[in-house]
């Protein structure tokens, strides 16, 4: 019997290792999968790059990840340069600042191609965002037709950490409103998908036309009631 749920936070966090690329989903304070974050936190794995809309939104999570020296480099479009935004959310800043936490900014547009690109096993591609930029930095550009181009690369996860509203033990996905933002295209990118659901459903309670993600892009489901 096909069953891809795990009982516990710390065994749906196994197997991280350190200098691992992490997928996580989340726009703003919606949709993140904080839970699986404060798990990884405790599970310990180090030098990891984050793919992440923001680099944290709170004291939990994230920022926690950061504060304690476990991230290496970020992968955003949001990169907090001050704390006073959201004073909770100062690790990143701080981290930035002293030098112990590359960063690497993406337009949302480009990061969410460049997933896709990588789930659907294509190669590289050329985007008019950034041209002329000093994101445009050290990546190849070209003119065609008279309008300037970036090269991008495909973006791949080790493991992708998502939070979807409802699942089923296959690992079919529904998300709420907004908390969609990225994660489809993370779940496709990633060799691991782990997914913090607000409800694990009876394998047909979800119609298949409402299922945003196919479970054929999750390996593990952790029910998670909201608090």
């Amino acid at each position: 019997m096909l069953d891809k749920t795990v009982s516990t936070l710390e065994e749906a966090v196994a197997g991280v290792p350190d200098g691992a690329i992490v997928l996580v989903g989340g726009f703003g304070v919606s949709g993140v999968p904080t839970a699986l974050l404060c798990a990884l936190l405790d599970q310990g794995a180090r030098e990891l790059t984050i793919v992440n809309n923001n680099a944290g939104n709170g004291k939990l999570g994230l920022s926690q990840l950061i504060e304690a020296g476990r991230v290496r480099k970020m992968i955003c479009s949001f990169g907090r340069s001050t704390d006073r935004v959201n004073p909770n959310a100062a690790a990143f800043a701080e981290a930035y600042r002293s030098g112990k936490l590359e960063l690497e900014l993406v337009p949302q547009g480009t990061m969410a191609e460049r997933m896709r690109a990588a789930g659907a096993g294509m190669g590289p591609f050329y985007t008019r965002t950034s041209y002329g930029t000093p994101l445009a930095k050290g990546k190849e550009t070209r003119m065609i037709d008279g309008v300037g181009y970036v090269l991008e690369q495909p973006l791949r996860g080790d493991f992708a950490f998502v939070r979807a509203q409802t699942a089923d033990r296959w690992g079919n996905l529904m998300y709420r409103y907004a908390a969609r933002n990225f994660s489809p295209v993370m779940c496709m990118a990633a060799k691991t998908t782990v997914v913090q659901a607000d409800q694990i459903v009876p394998l047909g309670n979800l119609a298949p036309e409402h299922v945003m993600t196919p479970g054929i892009f999750v390996q593990r489901v952790i029910e998670v009631k909201p608090q």
